[in-house]
C-alpha cells in the first residue's frame, strides 16, 4: 500500500525514540487489557501494564478516546501493511488470503466496537482514515483477481466487505465455525462463466 496511507494513520505519534517507545509500551498494554477486560479498563491500569507513570499516559493520550483511537488504528495498520507480501501471490490466492486476514481483524475488533461508537460517531474521521486505508489495499486485490476471472464482477470491495463484516459478527462462534463460513462466502464470490459475462 501507499506510504501516504500509513503515513496518515501513524500521524499522532511521537517522533523521539525513547517517547515512541512509551507510546507503542501504552498502545500494546491497551489492547490487551481491552481484549481481556474490555474497554472501559481504568487508565491507571493501562499504564501499570505498560510500565509508566499515569502521567506519561495523559501526556501520550489525553483522554481515553484518544488511546481507543491509537489502538484501532494501529490494527488497521498492522492489517494494511501485513498484506504487502500478498502481491507475489496468485490472484485468487492474495484475494481470498486478504480476506481471511480481515475477518481474523474484524473478529478481533468486536472487543472494541461498542466503546468506538459510544465515542465516535459513525462519520468519524477515524472510521473515514481506517476504511480509506483498507480500500487502498483490497481494491488493487480484487480488481487483479476479477481481470484473471478468478472473481466473480458483479461486486465490488464495499460489498465484500459487508459480507466479511457480517460473518465476523455472528455470535457465539469460533475460529473454526468462522473459517468454514467464510469459505462458503469465497466459493460464492469464485467467477461463474454461466451467469457472469465480461
Amino acid at each position: 500500500m501507499s506510504s501516504e496511507i500509513i503515513d496518515q494513520l501513524a500521524s499522532g505519534r511521537p517522533r523521539r525514540a525513547d517517547a515512541r517507545r512509551n507510546y507503542q509500551k501504552l498502545v500494546d498494554a491497551a489492547r490487551e487489557a481491552f481484549a481481556q477486560d474490555g474497554a472501559d479498563t481504568s487508565l491507571e491500569e493501562i499504564a501499570r501494564r505498560a510500565g509508566v507513570g499515569i502521567g506519561t499516559l495523559y501526556r501520550n493520550f489525553p483522554e481515553r478516546a484518544a488511546l481507543l483511537e491509537a489502538v484501532y488504528l494501529e490494527e488497521v495498520e498492522n492489517l494494511c501493511t501485513s498484506s504487502a507480501d500478498l502481491s507475489e501471490l496468485p490472484a485468487w490466492d492474495a484475494f481470498a488470503e486478504w480476506l481471511r486476514r480481515l475477518t481474523a481483524y474484524l473478529v478481533n475488533k468486536q472487543a472494541l466496537a461498542p466503546a468506538l461508537l459510544q465515542t465516535f460517531d459513525h462519520d468519524a474521521q477515524v472510521f473515514h482514515r481506517s476504511r480509506g486505508a483498507l480500500l487502498a489495499v483490497g481494491e488493487p486485490l480484487l480488481h487483479r483477481a476479477q481481470e484473471s476471472h478468478e472473481v466473480r464482477t458483479d461486486t465490488d470491495l464495499a460489498e465484500v466487505m459487508k459480507l466479511v463484516g457480517g460473518i465476523a459478527k455472528i455470535p457465539n462462534s469460533g475460529a473454526a465455525e468462522i473459517g468454514h463460513i467464510l469459505g462458503m462466502a469465497l466459493d460464492g464470490l469464485r467467477y461463474r462463466s454461466d451467469n457472469l459475462t465480461f
